[in-house]
């Protein structure tokens, strides 16, 4: 009863969909405020409807329903409770309930917190979205449907992918959808602007937060999706240019420029095209993930989908809204008005050069990701296109990228001084030109590249440092004073600080982890040791355990520094009868912000367990900098300048011209 009452929800959201998506619609060519408003209450029903839908198919998996298909391929009763949650997003079809979910979760946030919107914009946003929706509610119901029954349910179900059941897929998949599926508001809103005939400034103070909030999410969801690979595939890597790392990857970049974009039309009402362009490639980006994922077209830990028909109707929906998008962007854009004038040198044309380098970032990973899949389309030949074309491609553009990254909120608006910028940063350039010094010293004849990267690095910190120095007078005033500036600066300035300055450190961390990580493989006997980086690992011994729902074999190191005991690692493997699969649990044991990281291999027949034995300096580093670049969305987020929104116009001017 409950995976009919969950299926039955799920038909009644799209119906609320469709009413949604036509309904506010008519109201708005009508002039009909209460037809406009029926787009507020079916988003909020419509979110109920999904929640309960979801909500079924949790308990489904918790009590271990196994007359359900999904329950029964995806989960054992002998499972832990957590896993039997997390499971739920651990499969095709659960995890798109938990798409169109977020979905719907986004269309109630803006019916719920969007009155300030004017009645007719919001009835089209909430519209679009509804569009989207109604997409994925039908490839779910016709293709991907987590409530069919078998009609001769086993005892026992299949169990979920081993390598799924791990903490970090309680978090992951969550976070990136909600970064993913959140850049459809920013979709909506520009979708619905194009339809209005009306863009302006006020447009992108309220597309602005919606935005930042899926950045956020997306932020946090690729670094724990990199960390999750690193610690529990075994292979002591964090990032592989992997295919669908980098379909996350490219709307991250995407968005990232769209923020920029949108400050600039919301300060001086400028670069509009560019803003609707981004907004619409955005979540563009976000629907070839997600096609990525579930067509068949990729072999992945990450992919889920292998029936041909689902792919083929995701790139239906791909089709028709990003082509039905474009096309309406195409017969808008030209009657767009321009907005504000400004020089090359000013803070408008800083964020220009940040959008160019990092949209050309992006469209570098995007055809380094999908050449391989069209050439074999093409041709039937197989290629791989893999680190060494994204390190030699994607890198370069982020040097220069950083290298102006410090200017940018130096520089006035309008017109900037190229010259006074640069007379503020002696002091950020004399602290990198230091650290290049001190590293070099410290690796000499070493890396040449090394100590470059870490002085540009230790550059974007101290400059992102320099913009609250300048701001606060902190060398021109008295301390009170001072801090009495610091605390009186709007939040999005200090938001602003830690994103620039996570950047920063992430690549400190990305550079002294590929540079100075060293490795060791030996296979061991108790009571053997091996020495790495100064630390000596003693080989203990190993047991056997008997886990929830896997057979485990657990060792034991003891780890000593000159010679002091500092702790233990106890890696293990795993082995999941069900499944018939083992898995490799890594031990990790963290000194400061490095790492000594153990993955065990095979075990030969003198009894040696063969062990990968790594030591990973300031490796934290390269996820330290994502936490501060989310802090510093979410303090730009909490500014009340963006809490508040914008003030409803009381005489909203059409800023689209009719063509002559």
């Amino acid at each position: 009863m409950i995976a009919e009452a969950g299926h039955y929800a799920l038909v009644l959201a799209l119906a609320l969909a469709l009413i949604q998506s036509t309904v506010p619609i008519l109201g708005a060519r009508l002039g009909d405020g209460g037809l406009m408003n029926v787009a507020r209450s079916a988003a909020l029903a419509q979110f109920v409807f999904v929640a309960v839908s979801f909500g079924a198919l949790v308990w489904l998996n918790v009590t271990s329903d196994f007359s359900v298909v999904n329950v029964y391929e995806n989960s054992h009763s002998a499972k832990p409770l957590l896993y039997k949650i997390t499971g739920v997003w651990g499969n095709h079809e659960g995890s798109m309930l938990l798409w169109v979910a977020i979905l719907a979760l986004f269309g109630g946030m803006v019916a719920a917190f969007g009155n300030n919107l004017p009645l007719s914009l919001r009835a089209h946003v909430l519209a679009v979205q509804a569009w989207v929706a109604s997409a994925f509610y039908l490839f779910i119901l016709i293709t991907s449907n987590p409530f069919l029954r078998i009609p001769n349910p086993p005892l026992e179900g299949r169990d979920l992918n081993p390598v799924l059941q791990d903490i970090g897929l309680a978090v992951h998949p969550p976070l990136l959808y909600l970064g993913y599926v959140g850049f459809s508001i920013s979709f909506s809103f520009a979708a619905a602007a194009l339809i209005e005939g009306r863009l302006d400034a006020a447009w992108a103070r309220w597309v602005r937060p919606w935005t930042l909030m899926a950045w956020i999410f997306l932020t946090l969801g690729i670094a724990m999706g990199s960390y999750w690979a690193y610690y529990e595939l075994g292979w002591g890597g964090w990032w592989f240019w992997d295919p669908v790392e980098n379909a996350s990857l490219m709307p991250w970049l995407a968005g990232t420029a769209l923020l920029h974009s949108a400050l600039v039309m919301e300060k001086r009402n400028a670069l509009k095209v560019w803003t609707i362009l981004l907004s619409i490639l955005t979540f563009s980006l976000s629907l070839l993930g997600t096609f990525l994922v579930r067509s068949g077209v990729l072999t992945s830990v990450h992919t889920f989908a292998t029936d041909p028909s689902r792919g083929v109707f995701i790139l239906m929906i791909l089709c028709i809204f990003i082509g039905g998008s474009l096309a309406l962007f195409a017969w808008r854009a030209s009657a767009l008005k321009q907005g504000g004038l400004f020089a090359p040198i000013s803070r408008e044309g800083a964020l220009v050069l940040n959008n160019l380098f990092l949209t050309t970032a992006c469209a570098t990973v995007f055809v380094g990701t999908l050449y391989p899949l069209a050439l074999e389309v093409l041709t039937g030949d197989k290629i791989s296109v893999g680190a060494p074309f994204f390190n030699l491609t994607f890198g370069p553009l982020m040097v220069p990228l950083m290298l102006a990254m410090p200017f940018g909120p130096l520089l006035a608006w309008k017109r900037g001084d190229l010259l006074g910028a640069a007379q503020r940063l002696i002091a950020a350039g004399v602290v990198a030109l230091l650290a290049v010094a001190l590293v070099w010293a410290w690796t000499f004849g070493g890396p040449v590249l090394a100590p470059l990267a870490i002085g540009l690095a230790v550059f974007v910190i101290a400059g992102a440092l320099a913009d609250i120095v300048e701001r606060i007078g902190l060398l021109r005033n008295p301390l009170s004073i001072a801090a009495r500036r610091a605390r009186g600066l709007p939040r999005s300035a200090w938001g602003t600080l830690f994103a620039h300055a996570g950047i920063g450190v992430a690549l400190i961390g990305i550079v002294c982890e590929t540079t100075w990580n060293s490795e060791h493989i030996a296979a061991m006997k108790e009571g053997e040791s091996a020495k790495l980086a100064g630390y000596e690992l003693k080989f203990d011994g190993a047991i056997q355990r008997q886990g929830p729902n896997y057979r485990e074999l657990q060792t034991h190191f003891s780890v000593s520094e000159n010679g002091r005991p500092i702790g233990a690692m106890t890696p293990s493997k795993r082995s999941f009868t069900t499944r018939n699969t083992s898995t490799t649990e890594a031990a990790l044991l963290t000194r400061g912000v490095s790492q000594l990281y153990i993955s065990l291999g095979d075990i030969d027949a003198a009894g040696a367990v063969t062990v990968r034995i790594y030591h990973k300096p300031l490796v934290l580093l390269i996820w330290i900098g994502p936490l501060l670049m989310a802090f510093g969305g979410l303090l730009s987020l909490s500014d009340r300048r963006l809490r508040v929104g914008a003030p409803k116009p009381a005489k909203p001017q059409r800023l689209l011209q009719p063509a002559e």
